[in-house]
């Protein structure tokens, strides 16, 4: 079986293999476990506590170590199982087992995206200290569909491959504020955001800084900064070639944000779990240890 009390001595080791430092990983661990326990109480049992046959995920240590790994590495429930020496269908139950519980741990630690603003108000009660927010969308390659609809849903010019679509705002200390459920890769950037309509529930006096993808939107909001579009047949002044090199400077804190979350193969390899809408949990998770990890560092 994997030396997990290895890992948890190698500040560097346990980065790689579950994304979060030693800081990080014991900071959270209390809540994971607080709520795995208070749902083995409540779930019927079986047998009597230490009943049945030896479990090789021990304590919540160890399960809360697994669900990180499987996160972080994504290797497939045959690989998992040798790692952690439980069986390919146990692997699968696990990670199906702890992932929910994960997310309530992010959730009661309040570093969740929110799905959906609903108003001003909410904005601000909900985010303190935020000075310009960036909106963008992020893309994650899947399997090609079967089914010619869904290939056609799916397929993703921009990646020139099928993909599915979260959009997201991200602060300027790189947290992910907002994540919009999973939609289909071909889905166009301004479109989603009408429909999502995260802009509008931000403050007027907040920036939000988009890129041509969402052109059109400035003429809803007061608050857009957008980059300027080289008009047909001629050129950008050098002053506003100096405006796109300035907002894209600023932006590239969205990217680096987008990066943080994928380091978490999970969501950045092409996805092969076949259970609905799991990859949009797989996502909120990863956004949510994201969040977590700026916030112990």
């Amino acid at each position: 079986m994997l030396n997990i009390e290895r890992a948890l001595k190698q500040d560097r080791l346990l980065r790689a293999m579950t994304g979060l430092n030693r800081k990080a990983f014991d900071a959270l661990l209390p809540t994971f476990s607080m709520i795995y326990d208070e749902q083995v109480r409540d779930s019927p049992r079986k047998r009597a506590f230490g009943g049945g046959r030896k479990a090789r995920l021990r304590n919540p240590q160890d399960k809360f170590f697994y669900i990180l790994f499987y996160l972080k590495c994504y290797p497939t429930f045959d690989l998992a199982g040798l790692l952690f020496d439980i069986d390919r269908a146990q692997a699968h139950y696990w990670m199906h087992r702890l992932q929910p519980i994960l997310e309530d741990a992010l959730g009661e630690k309040k570093v969740l995206p929110e799905r959906k603003i609903n108003s001003i108000e909410e904005f601000i009660e909900r985010f303190e200290g935020v000075e310009r927010v960036m909106i963008d969308g992020t893309e994650r390659p899947i399997q090609r569909p079967q089914d010619p609809e869904q290939q056609k849903l799916n397929y993703s010019g921009k990646k020139r491959r099928h993909t599915r679509k979260h959009l997201a705002g991200v602060d300027q200390r790189q947290r992910v504020l907002v994540l919009s459920s999973s939609r289909e890769g071909k889905l166009h950037d301004k479109k989603f955001h009408d429909e999502e309509d995260i802009a509008g529930s931000i403050p007027d006096e907040i920036p939000i800084e988009v890129d041509l993808g969402f052109l059109g939107v400035q003429k809803q909001y007061v608050n857009i900064r957008i980059p300027h579009k080289k008009p047909k047949g001629g050129e950008l002044t050098q002053v506003q070639k100096a405006d796109n090199r300035v907002l894209s400077q600023e932006r590239v804190v969205c990217e680096n944000a987008f990066a943080g979350v994928k380091r978490y193969r999970a969501v950045s390899a092409v996805y092969r779990n076949h259970i609905r809408d799991f990859d949009d949990h797989l996502m909120l998770t990863a956004a949510g240890l994201w969040n977590f990890y700026l916030m112990a560092a």
